[in-house]
C-alpha cells in the first residue's frame, strides 16, 4: 500500500515538474550550462521526458521501464548540479549549503524511482 501510495507521489512530482518546463522555460533556461547545446530544446525535451515518465510510472505493466528512465534522466541532470555548484556566483539567490544539498537528495531520487524498477510477478513486462 505505501508503495503505491509513493509512486502516485512520484509521479505526480515528475508530472509537475514537467508542465512547469512549458509555464516558465526562463526557470530552467537560466540552469543550463553553457557547454551543453540547444537550451531551449533541452528544457522542452527534458519536461517531456518528465511528464511522460510521470504519467507511465502509474501503469504497472511500464512501471519497470519509467522507473529506469527516471532514473536516467536523473543521472543526465547531474552535469547542471555541478554546473550550479562551480559556478555558484551565477546563482546568488541559492545558498551554496542547497546546491550540495541537490546531491544526496538526487541520490535519494534515484533510489526511490529504482525502488520500482523490479517486476511485479503479477504483472508481466512488454516483449
Amino acid at each position: 500500500m505505501i508503495k503505491t501510495v509513493l509512486k502516485i507521489v512520484m509521479a505526480a512530482f515528475y508530472i509537475f515538474a514537467g508542465v512547469n518546463h512549458f509555464r516558465n522555460p526562463a526557470s530552467y533556461l537560466n540552469l543550463m550550462p553553457p557547454y551543453l547545446p540547444a537550451h531551449e530544446a533541452a528544457v522542452v525535451w527534458s519536461g517531456v521526458a518528465e511528464l511522460t515518465l510521470g504519467l507511465l510510472i502509474l501503469w504497472p505493466r511500464h512501471q519497470w521501464l519509467a522507473a529506469w528512465g527516471i532514473v536516467a534522466m536523473l543521472i543526465a541532470f547531474l552535469p547542471v548540479h555541478v554546473h550550479m555548484l562551480v559556478n555558484s556566483h551565477l546563482y546568488p539567490e541559492t545558498p551554496v549549503a542547497l546546491l550540495w544539498l541537490r546531491f544526496p537528495m538526487q541520490a535519494l531520487l534515484v533510489a526511490w524511482a529504482y525502488w520500482y524498477t523490479r517486476v511485479s510477478r503479477r504483472v508481466a513486462p512488454l516483449r
